[in-house]
């Protein structure tokens, strides 16, 4: 693999900056965050008016579609601040994939016409979807449904069944499953997430008891079956970019519990000793291996991140150029006039 160039890597600098911009507001609501196990309602606006919740969101919703390079480093920079904060951020990132798979009119009245739009799911071992006129009847509960509480939609995954309590099977033979969407004032929640670490996730669960849901609020999660948009973030699926965002959460936690380390060891005097931490050389030894090792996973990340795209951007650019040729146009004229 070639030398990673530092500007494949950088990312978006405006996006990251309305990152940057919100991180001393979130590093101030830490504490609350985590004594009431929610993002607070001031906080939340401001995420919101920096869409924070829309990175990974299709422009055709009004999201910023953004890449995932950038999404890493927004995550991290979150990170640093609060690491409960940057979770939501990234799961519901994840969620807001989604948009590509809904129908046009379906994913604007979900996200495009609300400004203040967060989906969030979690998983549900015993719950099932039966498939009725028009949709769904759907029943079950779901758990870890990290940003629930902020969320106004929720995605309840479901195996479907037919009327007659059957499985219903797709071509391959394996019994369908669906995602459906339902406004998370229809669900009843129970706050089961009293935990040590990511408190202010609230992964709270959520039930449903023979709900309907229309057939256009479903989707399947199969990336290659349904989607509609066509932008190279789509060709994969949500789970590629969960995971660069997840790895931002970790390395943005690596570098604020590094920050705190710096600042006590600028002027911490160990007891019996007569200077500071920072004169210590193992220490400075220790710090500076776990700063290479910070660096080099933030670097192998942000390599990830572009590599689980630019082949993806090669192979669209590949296919526009051939569809140009092919009508007499020259696949770099914005025009689409015939060159020479």
């Amino acid at each position: 693999m070639p030398l990673a160039a530092s500007l494949d890597l950088a990312g978006d600098a405006g996006v990251i900056a309305r990152a940057e911009a919100v991180r001393p507001i979130v590093a101030a609501a830490a504490n609350d965050i985590e004594r009431e196990r929610r993002l607070p309602v001031s906080l939340l606006d401001r995420l919101h008016e920096a869409e924070l919740f829309r990175l990974l969101l299709p422009r055709s919703s009004n999201g910023i579609e953004t890449d995932p390079v950038t999404f890493f480093h927004v995550i991290e920079t979150i990170a640093r601040a609060d690491a409960s904060t940057a979770w939501c951020l990234s799961q519901a990132g994840g969620c807001a994939m989604s948009a590509a798979y809904l129908d046009l009119p379906v994913a604007q009245a979900i996200f495009g016409s609300d400004p203040r739009a967060v989906l969030a799911w979690g998983p549900g071992p015993k719950v099932k979807a039966v498939a009725c006129e028009g949709g769904y009847r759907v029943t079950g509960v779901w758990a870890f449904a990290s940003g629930g509480r902020h969320a106004t939609w929720v995605g309840a995954h479901c195996p479907v069944y037919q009327a007659d309590g059957a499985p219903r099977l797709d071509d391959n033979g394996l019994q369908q499953e669906r995602t459906m969407l339902v406004r998370s004032e229809d669900v009843v929640w129970t706050d089961i997430w009293n935990t040590v670490g990511l408190r202010g996730t609230a992964s709270d669960q959520f039930a449903l008891d023979d709900f309907f849901v229309r057939a256009d609020h479903s989707i399947t999660r199969e990336f290659d079956r349904e989607c509609r948009e066509s932008g190279p973030l789509y060709r994969m699926g949500s789970g590629s970019c969960y995971q660069v965002g997840f790895a931002g959460v970790a390395c943005g936690i690596a570098r604020g519990a590094l920050d705190c380390f710096l600042d006590v060891a600028r002027n911490k005097v160990p007891r019996g000793g007569k200077s500071p931490l920072r004169d210590n050389a193992v220490v400075q030894s220790g710090l500076a291996q776990a700063d290479v090792n910070l660096r080099s996973a933030r670097l192998c990340a942000a390599v990830d991140g572009r590599d689980l795209e630019a082949p993806l951007r090669r192979r669209q650019h590949y296919r526009r150029a051939a569809h140009h040729r092919a009508h007499g146009r020259h696949p770099c004229d914005p025009q689409g006039a015939r060159s020479g």
